[in-house]
């Protein structure tokens, strides 16, 4: 994401978020409470909107993505978007459909790592932006459900038919993506799906320590590795090297390299800078 920007402002407020930024950290808060934080269009635009403008200031160095509530978040409005779309015609479906894909590319693509943090349900769409995320720290009460299908739909929406199978395996992926049914905490993380399981109500202290952690930590070399991790999911093994290769001839030219072995040789903590 370039860190340019045109003559409009930051947006100072967001409808449907409560947005946080404290010292590099940004923690981002689906907030419809009564609603088990559902998504609106409005809310999908949102995210796509924030991130995007966080991407470009190069302030946040971590983002914790929660829940507001009894849980992290229930899917698509039922009433508001699913009503909707009944009465839309192809162009605006796919408008719609296009627009949920580009909040899963901005989690993925944003230049620093995303951490939800999840408790109670994480349903539909919801359990896709977890899914996005590269950490889901989550406590006993997270449960997980791709529930597409049974809504008529493919249960390859917004990505998740992509991202699923490389972190849970195709055979776990084919399973859950088809039956729609729930995953509860102790399976998900057999299955790789949790990347932290914590005691009860502490995923989101353990998600903002780890947020905390890779903030104070080198975040060009982050940036790169979340890039690369992305970039290289497709690519044959001699493509793959190359971009290593190349990656870290530009890291080596960094300060936070440099950083590191004068740190080492006066025998103290390194002083990240994120150049």
């Amino acid at each position: 994401m370039s860190p340019f920007t045109g003559s409009a402002a930051r947006t100072p407020d967001w409808e449907h978020l409560r947005v946080r930024l404290t010292d590099g950290v940004a923690t981002v808060t689906l907030a419809r409470p009564d609603k088990l934080n559902a998504l609106t269009f409005g809310g999908y635009a949102d995210l796509r909107d924030l991130l995007a403008e966080l991407s470009r200031e190069r302030a946040v160095r971590a983002l914790v993505l929660a829940g507001e509530g009894r849980g992290f978040c229930s899917g698509g409005d039922v009433d508001e978007i699913i009503g909707a779309t009944l009465a839309m015609d192809t162009a605006q479906l796919l408008d719609f459909n296009r627009m949920t894909g580009q909040v899963v590319r901005a989690i993925r693509e944003c230049p620093f790592p995303v951490i939800a943090a999840v408790h109670g349900v994480a349903a539909g769409a919801g359990a896709v932006l977890a899914l996005a995320a590269d950490f889901r720290v989550a406590d006993p009460s997270a449960r997980f459900a791709f529930l597409f299908t049974r809504v008529g739909l493919s249960g390859g929406d917004m990505g998740a038919a992509y991202l699923l199978p490389r972190v849970v395996g195709l055979g776990h992926a084919t399973r859950l993506l088809m039956l729609g049914e729930p995953v509860r905490a102790p399976e998900a993380e057999r299955i790789g799906l949790i990347s932290e399981l914590t005691e009860e109500g502490r995923a989101d202290e353990a998600a903002h320590a780890l947020a905390r952690r890779l903030a104070d930590g080198p975040a060009l070399a982050h940036a790169q590795t979340k890039a690369l991790l992305t970039a290289e999911l497709d690519m044959p093994l001699a493509a793959a090297i190359e971009l290593d290769a190349s990656t870290q001839a530009l890291l080596m030219n960094g300060a936070d390299y440099a950083e590191f072995h004068a740190a080492f040789t006066e025998k103290r903590p390194p002083k990240w800078q994120g150049r």
